[in-house]
């Protein structure tokens, strides 16, 4: 029997890391990004030199996929772009399988798929880390995006209040877990009927709140987050999400509740005038643009972590 002691690190939720590495990862992950800016990290830091990545993508991405192929290129090493058409999983090849096979050629995997058992079921017979670069229920690389961007800005956001605004989906899942791994507050608006996992939000009852009025909810906030009302998949549902989320914009009224100094973030892609005024990504509260940038150089963190463990 092939010995199965050394079982890799995941990344498939924000759980799978402690408090403590997931703080290490954040602080990494700016020292990067700083290295990077001074031209510092050349040869020096090639820390995934020969190291390859594969990346299967079920739903297609700009973002991910330039985000973890430049983060691999910067430091000596390679991605695959594995799209469902490309490879036997597309043809019905059991995800077991290609598993076994594919964690046998390359040294971690990137997939961003529908459902998150897919991705449980992945990592379960994989020789090599898996990350989750998004599922229907969980999205944890943007939270650590989104976790940088709050650090850079205002310091630690443990202690802090954040308001999410929106449809209680992927994103929102993955907030109620920052909330408990990175200990903050996080008041949830969403109308009823778009509420997250009821599970999360009882587990973290201590933490997370549900309201259906936006203006409750981001009252005395450090951070208002919001994301498309219609996600990848549900675009026949568009017009009838547009009704469900009317009153539900994030705009210079709804922000001026939160706290002054209140940033204002968006996963992206974003439809202004729908879930946020048109002003709202290039105002002064905004950190969208830094908050995608940063995709890149948390991800290059978590890599290097999970290749270390």
């Amino acid at each position: 029997m092939a010995n199965q002691t050394n079982k890799p690190r995941h990344f498939l939720t924000l759980l799978d890391l402690d408090p403590g590495e997931l703080n290490s990862v954040i602080k990494r992950a700016i020292d990067m990004k700083a290295l990077l800016k001074t031209g510092s990290d050349q040869a020096a830091d090639r820390v995934f030199n020969n190291k390859v990545l594969g990346m299967i993508f079920e739903k297609s991405s700009t973002r991910t996929r330039v985000s973890f192929e430049t983060a691999m290129a910067q430091h000596g090493g390679h991605a695959l772009f594995l799209s469902s058409r490309d490879t036997q999983l597309g043809r019905g090849e059991p995800i077991e399988d290609s598993s076994r096979v594919l964690s046998r050629m390359v040294d971690m995997i990137m997939i961003r798929t529908f459902g998150h058992d897919k991705i449980e079921r992945f990592a379960e017979y994989s020789k090599v880390p898996v990350i989750n670069a998004l599922t229907d229920d969980y999205h944890p690389c943007q939270l650590l995006a989104d976790v940088q961007t709050f650090v850079e800005e205002r310091g630690s956001i443990a202690g802090k209040t954040v308001s999410w605004v929106g449809d209680g989906n992927n994103m929102c899942n993955s907030y109620i877990n920052a909330a408990r791994q990175f200990d903050f507050e996080l008041k949830i608006a969403c109308p009823e009927g778009f509420d997250p996992k009821a599970d999360l939000v009882t587990a973290n009852s201590d933490r997370v709140s549900i309201s259906r009025d936006p203006k409750i909810a981001v009252q005395g906030s450090d951070l208002v987050v919001t994301d498309t009302w219609a996600s990848m998949g549900q675009e026949d549902e568009k017009t009838a999400r547009e009704t469900a989320f009317s009153g539900y914009q994030v705009n210079g009224e709804l922000m001026s509740r939160a706290h002054n100094d209140a940033l204002f973030m968006h996963c992206l892609p974003a439809y202004r005038g729908l879930e946020c005024s048109a002003e709202m990504l290039d105002g002064p509260d905004s950190v969208v643009w830094q908050e995608a940038e940063n995709r890149l150089h948390a991800q290059k963190a978590l890599m290097e972590f999970l290749l270390n463990q």
